[in-house]
């Protein structure tokens, strides 16, 4: 892995420790973080009664609104959302729970800290 790439991996990693803590904070247990299948990985998996809770987290330094758009397309919310499926199936004892997509942005300019986008997107988005 180049520098660079390093760089932004530990950043990446440092993003979704402060994202886990911070839902800890609001009452969210966490299950999971970086769940993978072969199909998709989900950064973290966190349950708050009634909601089973799949969360992206972006750290994005140097970035805007554009660019978040940008890296979380059609294409990998659409993956986000066929690994949840996977995992209600695997994990049956959330299968009666609702279901929320959200994102949350670390360290983007012109937003707080840690910006928090409940149910941000869905299967039908």
């Amino acid at each position: 892995m180049q520098t660079h790439g390093l760089e932004s991996y530990q950043r990446g990693k440092e993003g979704e420790k402060r994202s886990a803590s911070y839902l800890q904070d609001l009452g969210y247990q966490i299950l999971f973080q970086n769940w993978r299948t072969r199909t998709g990985e989900i950064d973290i998996i966190a349950f708050k009664e009634p909601f089973l809770v799949f969360v992206e987290v972006k750290t994005l330094p140097h970035g805007n609104l554009a660019m978040l758009d940008q890296v979380l397309g059609k294409i990998k919310r659409k993956r986000i959302i066929e690994t949840a499926k996977y995992f209600v199936h695997k994990y049956r004892q959330y299968s009666n729970s609702y279901m929320r997509f959200d994102v949350l942005i670390v360290d983007m300019p012109g937003l707080p800290p840690l910006y928090h986008i409940e149910n941000a997107f869905s299967e039908n988005s």
